[in-house]
């Protein structure tokens, strides 16, 4: 009896550490992917920041296919500007625009409410206070990058760029440089140094280039399609209205960037990159964040105020119905689009200095795949 009582509670203890095991299994967070982008925003940079504006779609779209052991990373971005002379001396002229967030709206808000005037450039100081600042995920096998822009000699400042890279590098952050300018001039000013100092790539753009968009014959559907899902978001909340409206200037935005943009904006807009939980019911309700039920009528929009509990929840359910079905029928369409462009970009010579977007973008692909992620 006495064996027989040992073997089950032995048996018991194997079942219970199974469930705890498949329970943490479970419970394993996505691997993530952070990127803070550090803007020279001195009098020279109308040019860098333009280029941000009208990318910063296409920067997002470039993750939508990247998974790491089959599970699709969170995404999450900071903003900083540095060397502005209207920013306070005292902090090292730069300013923390947006923390590391999912919020792709509220990222585009800021970016369009940027301006220029000089200043003094402090590269060590700007990746000294982001590397301290932002909520860096403590693992090593998650992504974590930092790139920083600008113009001037990367030696000045307080701050001794050598030591804020090797800090970067040793908390596991990638610093990226990007110096707007000559090749050789960026790396007389250290630009490649510092690069090179935390296991990060030395860069070159033309700030003013222009982006060069080519057209598809996709392009028209996916932007219908896109303004077709923008009215499956039912605003609740707090945050609904504003939510709403920031939703609706991005739009604007985009539109305003580049004639690329506004269309790589509808393509994110089918990722699982863009969510509103905040202030969208169904995004909200899909990521379990609320119950219908919990929402007062007043939180709700006047054409679902007056509807019955039956109603509600069938009409949550037809609006994320749809929305599926057109992010669906999106991302088929921007597949054919990539491979129609990039048969165009074959047939393209390219000279000079790359982008923003393309800079960042071959850092990204090389950084990433030596954390297994793969781009499918």
């Amino acid at each position: 009896m006495k064996v027989m009582t040992k073997l089950l509670c032995a048996g018991a203890a194997l079942l219970a550490l199974s469930s705890v095991q498949t329970a943490s299994a479970a419970e394993e967070p996505n691997p993530r992917i952070q990127i803070a982008i550090l803007l020279d925003t001195s009098n020279s940079m109308d040019g860098l920041i333009a280029q941000a504006k009208s990318q910063l779609w296409q920067i997002v779209n470039e993750f939508i296919a990247v998974k790491k052991d089959g599970k699709r990373p969170e995404l999450e971005v900071a903003l900083y500007e540095y060397g502005k002379s209207s920013l306070p001396a005292a902090e090292g002229y730069l300013r923390m625009i947006a923390p590391l967030t999912t919020d792709l709206d509220k990222l585009s808000e800021e970016l369009f409410v940027l301006t220029t005037n000089g200043g003094q450039e402090y590269c060590g100081k700007v990746i000294q206070v982001a590397t301290v600042e932002l909520d860096w995920s403590p693992s090593n096998d998650d992504l974590k990058l930092i790139f920083i822009a600008g113009n001037e000699p990367f030696t000045q400042g307080d701050v001794d760029y050598r030591k804020a890279c090797k800090a970067a590098i040793a908390k596991g952050i990638i610093v990226n440089t990007i110096h707007c300018g000559p090749h050789g001039t960026g790396v007389s000013g250290k630009w490649k140094d510092g690069a090179e100092l935390a296991d990060g790539k030395y860069m070159c753009i033309d700030q003013n280039r222009q982006t060069v968009h080519i057209a598809a014959p996709q392009d028209t559907e996916i932007v219908r399609l896109g303004e077709q899902l923008t009215k499956t978001y039912i605003s609740y909340g707090a945050q609904g209205q504003a939510g709403r409206a920031r939703q609706a200037a991005q739009e604007l935005n985009a539109q305003s960037a580049s004639q690329g943009s506004y269309l790589q904006r509808q393509i994110t807009k089918a990722s699982p990159y863009y969510r509103n939980t905040a202030w969208d019911l169904v995004d909200a309700m899909k990521e379990g964040k609320i119950k219908l039920e919990e929402v007062k009528d007043k939180d709700l929009p006047e054409e679902m105020q007056k509807m019955t509990d039956e109603e509600k929840t069938a009409f949550v359910k037809a609006q994320a119905k749809k929305r599926a079905e057109i992010q669906t029928r999106i991302s088929k369409l921007d597949a054919e689009r990539k491979q129609y462009v990039a048969q165009k970009m074959k047939d393209l010579s390219k000279s000079g200095e790359d982008t923003l977007d393309a800079a960042m973008i071959k850092a990204v692909r090389t950084q990433a795949g030596q954390k297994n992620f793969k781009f499918e």
